[in-house]
């Protein structure tokens, strides 16, 4: 574990996919759209396969959905998959499975909850359904289907640090409702569901590159709506006209991304006529990561299922802490580490495992002269030595028990017994306050 933390050679398998799917009709295929995809990262797996040694292309064989050429080989999307009518089930996984080419599996990883809808809804959204709604801070994908033709499909993507419109790969956005009276620089978030006519700030989530604040219009019939002010539901037609500009839209040309100037009405003031590429069609998207290392470890079990951490919950203190450790997928032969210190683990559930916080002395024999906060990361490995990492560290942090105003010292004299005395009284085990961070 210690040479682990020393260099992380972390697998990561990262799943992104739409929150909703249309439900196909007849002979209609309404493929998903965006498109499931999946990426293979970290140093993992190129140490991975130099374990498998005398194997003809030891490298992790994605599903054959689709592999481009100038794509990375970590990339796979999914372009067929659709849902049929005569599926009656209102909410579905994906499930992948991951081989590597010696035919060895390396584990099966399912995708978030997905709603099936029947159509994207015309009438004016309610907030009271929610599943529908768009909430400022949640991921969105954003693409344009010229002529209504599916091969025409470009997804607004982020290449080179520039947005771009793409047909081959997609990006996820975070959409922020933004402050209307703020400059561009100054950003400050707002909390809420989104509405036509907000102005909002997209960002995307894997390179932090982001738009100028955009006022978000609905779209009827190649116009946009200046008068509209109704929560945004999934897969509504929608176009960004940049604020403070004089009618410029976000517009894709081929795979660029430009601004175009709509057209006034001149019998309606409160509608504008865009162009093909203005209109955009937005809906929700999910993100779902698993991250595990083998490299270690000589296993020849799949490394699913991969336990997810999601929260944790402390209890009681000093020599009687406990810790809650909340998620998915956890099971029986997992144990929770606190660096490179194993913890009493119990197993309650596929969402819950409880655990004795080691004590901090376990860190260092000079835990009781302890002046400053100990970080250490928190992982979950399995009894075959197979580590699971996480976002999540606990930090050990002393009390400060003196005199109101008295200062911390920052150097501790060499032969000040005296002091080192006054020390290991004013901290003592139960005077140590434990908490989460992520």
């Amino acid at each position: 574990v210690r040479r682990y933390l020393q260099l992380p050679a972390d697998q990561t398998v990262l799943i992104l996919h739409a929150k909703v799917a249309q439900k196909s009709y007849g002979n209609e295929k309404r493929f998903f759209c965006p498109p499931p995809c999946v990426y293979l990262s970290g140093p993992g797996w190129k140490l991975k396969q130099e374990q498998i040694k005398g194997e003809q292309s030891p490298e992790p064989l994605l599903p054959p959905f689709l592999h481009h050429g100038e794509l990375p080989s970590g990339f796979s999307c999914a372009k067929a998959l659709y849902i049929s009518d005569t599926d009656k089930r209102k909410h579905f996984r994906l499930v992948l499975k991951l081989f590597f080419s010696n035919g060895q599996e390396i584990g099966t990883f399912h995708s978030k909850l997905i709603k099936v809808i029947s159509k994207p809804s015309q009438k004016k959204q309610s907030l009271k359904n929610t599943d529908l709604c768009i909430s400022s801070g949640s991921k969105v994908s954003l693409f344009n289907r010229l002529r209504s033709q599916t091969v025409s499909t470009r997804y607004l993507s982020v290449e080179g640090g520039a947005f771009i419109a793409s047909a081959r790969q997609w990006a996820a956005f975070t959409l922020h409702l933004a402050d209307e009276r703020c400059s561009r620089s100054e950003f400050p978030l707002r909390e809420g569901y989104i509405r036509y006519g907000s102005v909002v700030q997209l960002v995307c989530t894997a390179t932090g590159v982001t738009l100028p604040p955009l006022i978000i219009r609905k779209v009827m019939k190649q116009y946009a709506m200046l008068d509209v002010d109704e929560p945004i539901s999934q897969l509504h037609k929608c176009a960004f006209q940049l604020q403070g500009s004089d009618r410029m839209y976000l517009c894709l040309s081929t795979d660029k991304v430009i601004q175009f100037q709509a057209s006034p009405c001149p019998k309606e003031a409160n509608r504008e006529l865009l162009n093909d590429g203005s209109c955009w069609t937005i809906i929700s998207t999910e993100t779902v990561e698993y991250t595990f290392s083998e490299s270690l470890a000589c296993i020849r079990e799949p490394v699913s299922p991969v336990p997810l951490i999601a929260a944790l919950q402390l209890t009681g203190g000093g020599d009687v802490a406990m810790l809650e450790v909340q998620g998915e997928y956890f099971h029986a032969h997992l144990k929770v580490w606190f660096g490179d210190v194993e913890a009493e683990t119990m197993y309650r559930s596929p969402k819950s495992l409880v655990c004795v916080v080691p004590d901090v002395s376990a860190f260092g024999s000079d835990w009781r002269w302890l002046r400053y906060p100990i970080t250490v990361p928190l992982l979950l490995i399995r009894d075959d030595g197979l580590i699971y990492s996480s976002s999540f560290t606990f930090t050990y942090t002393p009390e400060q028990s003196c005199v109101p105003g008295q200062q911390v010292l920052s150097d501790v004299p060499q032969d000040s017994d005296k002091l080192l005395d006054s020390i290991h009284q004013e901290f003592t085990r139960t005077n140590f306050h434990l908490f989460m961070q992520t």
